[in-house]
């Protein structure tokens, strides 16, 4: 389907940011956005690209009442010789669809969500921000739209992309963040929504969410929610530990989401030969490991962060601090990597990365 083209005439457009390293994750958004409709026995329609604006709903739409509705998150990068690039993209367009299967929602052609993203990305080309470290982030979504109360799949649904430029994920920005275990609260269990990109997995994720910010922490470390034994992953991001010589994650039980920079870590830890394990650990062996010096390092991985150390924990009321609590070896490497990939600025050996004819 041919995307039909309404742009914003410029003198409506809005102030792009002077400096891109004191943007705020997520508070500011580009000139466009991509929508499209879906109607059960017609499929997708009405491909356009209009000006960024608020969206007209029902007050009825099913996803105010029932919660159906997936995104993804992706990031747009310029280089220093302005090449603009996107990085395992595939791989988002492939989720989305898992997650689509498991919310009763219609799946997308990859080839032309792809499509679709770089034809925005062409008419909002100059949001794309050139210092390295920031990025235009990429948020897809769909939605219910028909106005029915009652329990079951929609028949009509939305699709749009929005984007905004973004900086450091995290006010701390590379520096080692403290977390919070949570036992009282679990974001959720296997055989329920953790592995889909739904909204209902992060509005589960909010009460202890603050109940860690208001102890000084920045994010939550999730605990299984059958036994409340395993580590399951932190906040918006999966956990890696580095015990001894050997690169520790939780297994993707259908209880976390399988992050695509988790893999990425996965595939560049085992290239430089070290030993990475996919298993379950439980809160009592992090603990012991952290007071007997075995547990070297412990970090986060997202692409929201990339990669966010972790420096200390609590758990139970007590403090335990992770090797020093700077940035650990391992961590440092990897963030150098994916980000020096991403950028074009290291050799892309896996193939991750896909350059824009834009």
């Amino acid at each position: 389907m041919k995307i039909s083209l309404h742009p914003v005439e410029p003198h409506e457009r809005r102030p792009k940011p002077k400096d891109a390293k004191k943007l705020v994750f997520g508070r500011v958004f580009s000139d466009h956005m991509f929508k499209m409709d879906y109607e059960t026995g017609e499929g997708w329609k009405n491909p356009r690209i209009v000006g960024y604006r608020a969206l007209e709903m029902d007050p009825a739409a099913m996803v105010l009442h029932y919660g159906q509705g997936i995104f993804e998150g992706l990031k747009a990068y310029r280089w220093r010789n302005d090449t603009i690039s996107l990085f395992r993209s595939d791989q988002n367009w492939e989720r989305w669809n898992r997650s689509a299967r498991r919310m009763c929602m219609p799946e997308l052609d990859v080839n032309y969500q792809a499509y679709a993203v770089e034809e925005l990305l062409k008419i909002d080309k100059e949001w794309i921000p050139r210092a390295v470290g920031s990025s235009l982030y990429i948020r897809p979504t769909m939605i219910a739209t028909e106005p029915h109360l009652g329990v079951r799949p929609a028949n009509h649904y939305l699709y749009f992309i929005i984007t905004g430029p973004v900086a450091a994920y995290y006010a701390e920005g590379f520096n080692p963040v403290k977390i919070y275990v949570s036992e009282e609260y679990v974001r959720t269990v296997r055989g329920g929504l953790g592995e889909a990109k739904t909204m209902a997995n992060y509005a589960s994720s909010l009460y202890a969410a603050e109940i860690a910010k208001e102890k000084g922490f920045t994010q939550v470390l999730w605990l299984d929610g059958v036994e409340q034994r395993y580590v399951d992953e932190v906040g918006t991001s999966n956990i890696f530990f580095r015990i001894g010589d050997e690169l520790i994650t939780p297994p993707l039980t259908g209880a976390i989401l399988p992050g695509i920079t988790r893999d990425s870590v996965m595939q560049l830890a085992a290239h430089w030969g070290i030993k990475v394990t996919e298993r379950r650990i439980t809160i009592d062996e992090v603990v012991e490991t952290a007071q007997s010096g075995e547990l070297k390092e412990m970090f986060a991985s997202g692409t929201a962060a990339v990669i966010s150390p972790v420096g200390e924990f609590s758990y139970r009321e007590r403090m335990y601090r992770i090797a020093d609590g700077k940035v650990g070896e391992w961590a440092q490497k990897l963030y150098d990597e994916i980000l020096g990939i991403k950028y074009g600025e290291r050799e892309d050996i896996f193939g991750w990365v896909k350059q824009l004819d834009i």
